[in-house]
């Protein structure tokens, strides 16, 4: 679904006191929070597979990346249902709030948090079970004007989280294209490199 609304400005609606602000909002809390919820179906949907036989570990020692992590409200509601987080951002403002609810709450133990670019992500192939990412995604051609090397980055963004992927492990991603054209070419990344 193409987003009608303006989407945020990327970088400057997620630094200094946006950052603050982003991480007080209510209804951003709640609406990332539903999201994740509702991503989260996914990794059970017995019309995809069925979990018993996936051969993929759903327990409390499963790894998840939340790339695109922000404040960590996505972060919260992974850990709440059993996983082991990695919290992904190429923002230390954002990731400053998250780090702050680490040190805050007991229940954050279980949350790594990494200052990084998704394209180029720090993470050994075959070493997570799921990756997530909510509202995010988006700005991963951020800055980029030339359709062919926009093309080549999510290519090769996709293809990179399969290859970090385990085997059978899902990737879960909600953003908002900004026109069917965008959501028919960051589709088609995932599945021409997965």
């Amino acid at each position: 679904m193409v987003r009608k609304n303006r989407l945020p400005k990327f970088p400057e609606d997620y630094l200094n006191d946006k950052a603050e602000e982003y991480d007080s909002s209510k209804w951003m809390e709640r609406n990332q929070k539903r999201s994740t919820l509702y991503s989260l179906q996914y990794l059970i949907d017995e019309k995809l597979n069925d979990r018993e036989d996936s051969g993929i570990e759903m327990s409390a020692s499963s790894l998840i990346l939340d790339l695109g992590c922000g404040s960590g409200f996505s972060s919260v509601i992974l850990i709440e249902n059993g996983f082991r987080v990695i919290g992904i951002d190429i923002l230390e403002d954002m990731l400053s709030k998250a780090r702050e609810k680490k040190r805050n709450f007991d229940d954050y133990k279980d949350l790594e948090l990494i200052l990084a670019d998704i394209n180029y992500l720090p993470i050994k192939p075959n070493s997570v079970y799921h990756i997530l990412s909510i509202s995010s995604y988006n700005f991963i051609t951020y800055g980029m004007e030339n359709f062919g090397e926009k093309v080549k980055l999510i290519n090769d963004t996709a293809k990179y989280l399969h290859k970090i992927l385990k085997n059978k492990g899902r990737i879960i991603i909600e953003f908002y294209p900004k026109d069917d054209k965008e959501l028919k070419m960051f589709n088609k990344s995932f599945i021409n490199n997965g």
